[in-house]
């Protein structure tokens, strides 16, 4: 895989470059170890542009001393990490009010920047953020892929690509390998399980501790974990908290910091104006579909046994894979959409509903069988009458090797549809 080669050509690159022709400030946000920081020195070389790295202990101290000093150079001035010294931005918001030309500042951070208290104060209308996540698999394998774009305005053309799909043992090892460019470059499962755990470790005591006080630092790997156990599935703080043995407000705040930090994100319900009947909880999904086996301890054998709990734990994690496989095309676009999921209270669900700007809606589930059988379309048809026409398409993603039109009008598609050149 490329990823093991060198550096990898991230399709976010194009898109940061053109948003700093229009943005006065761009914000990278995302977790640690992505590549965040390798894209802020591509940016910065090819630009004869030095980094103020804020992870650099003397530099954040001298930062902090003087901050107007660091943010008068050249633009577009480069900061690594900038959630270390927040009140950089209040400096930042100075030098735009004497020039707010586009393009001034590229800023990267690992805390989702509305979460830091000052950063709404400060540069409220002026930032404008970019999500950089886990590689994806096309940015894996050297290929561009075009399926979210496709999904979107043409897709029945997604019918038209006649690559097969993957056989079963290789989209599981996809999932537990996940994206992280340090997990793919290690060649055995221990080392990546070495690295998930420190990445934890590492993620909750510099980062999530700098976000929040935390009163019980033991519960939040513990929380993490009970969370990985609902990716894919509806958020039940409640359970969780339970599990963990703290009260539920405690779980609550806690998952918000989880959140803060990139570990988990929430896909939010979709369809209230349909009626009474549709739920409003978020779905969870852990960042790294990787990230969550390790949590799980799921490893490629365990869930590649032949047996229904494997079978059910699979489909949750193949579910987080897909999901952030197309929400991570669906941020490369310049077309505004909207994504979340669709459940209603008798048990209809659909794994990704995507809104486009007029209002037209396409719907995605996520199947770990390599058939699609009748009654596991049930969500997507009831999706159909209460929509109609709104309805641009539905597809379902499976491991079996044939893409084809389902009588009912669905597209059955392979997984591996996804990243297809």
């Amino acid at each position: 895989m490329s990823v093991l080669r060198g550096l990898v050509d991230r399709r976010v690159a194009e898109t940061v470059r053109g948003r700093l022709a229009t943005e006065q400030v761009v914000v990278l946000e995302g977790p640690r170890a992505v590549g965040k920081s390798t894209l802020l020195r591509a940016i910065g070389g090819s630009l004869g542009r030095k980094i103020i790295d804020l992870d650099d202990l003397a530099t954040r101290e001298a930062v902090r001393a003087d901050p107007a000093r660091f943010v008068d150079g050249d633009a577009p001035v480069l900061i690594d990490e900038f959630q270390h010294v927040p009140e950089l931005l209040d400096a930042i918001k100075a030098e735009l009010n004497r020039d707010g030309s586009p393009g001034r500042f590229l800023i990267t951070g690992s805390t989702r920047y509305a979460t830091l208290p000052m950063t709404a104060q400060a540069l409220t209308g002026r930032a404008h953020r970019i999500l950089i996540l886990p590689l994806s698999q096309g940015e894996i394998a050297g290929v561009k892929e075009r399926f979210a774009q496709r999904l979107i305005d043409e897709p029945a053309t997604l019918l038209e690509t006649r690559d097969g799909g993957e056989r079963r043992e290789e989209y599981i090892r996809r999932v537990v390998a996940g994206g992280f460019p340090p997990v793919l470059r290690r060649s055995s499962a221990a080392e990546r399980s070495r690295w998930f755990d420190d990445y934890v470790e590492l993620v909750i005591e510099r980062d999530a501790l700098d976000v929040s006080r935390v009163r019980q630092r033991s519960a939040l790997p513990a929380l993490l974990a009970r969370l990985a156990s609902q990716t894919g599935q509806v958020l039940n703080i409640a359970t969780a908290a339970r599990a963990v043995g703290i009260e539920k407000s405690t779980a609550e705040n806690y998952t918000k910091l989880l959140e803060a930090v990139f570990l988990i994100q929430r896909l939010p319900a979709w369809g209230r104006t349909l009626g009474s009947r549709v739920g409003v909880a978020p779905k969870v999904h852990l960042l790294d579909s990787g990230l969550a086996a390790r949590l799980l301890r799921l490893t490629e054998s365990k869930l590649g046994e032949r047996s229904a709990s494997a079978l059910t734990e699979l489909g949750h994690l193949l579910e987080t894979f897909a999901v952030g496989e197309i929400c991570r095309q669906l941020d490369w676009l310049d077309s505004p959409t909207h994504a979340g999921h669709w459940r209603t209270h008798d048990g209809q669900e659909v794994d990704l509903i995507v809104e486009r700007e007029d209002g037209r809606v396409v719907a995605v589930d996520v199947k770990a069988r390599s058939t699609v059988a009748g009654d596991g379309l049930s969500g997507l048809r009831a999706l159909r009458r209460k929509l109609g026409d709104q309805l641009l398409a539905s597809v379902v993603l499976y491991t079996g090797p044939h893409a084809y039109a389902h009588p009912d009008g669905h597209l059955v598609l392979p997984l591996s549809r996804l990243w297809a050149a």
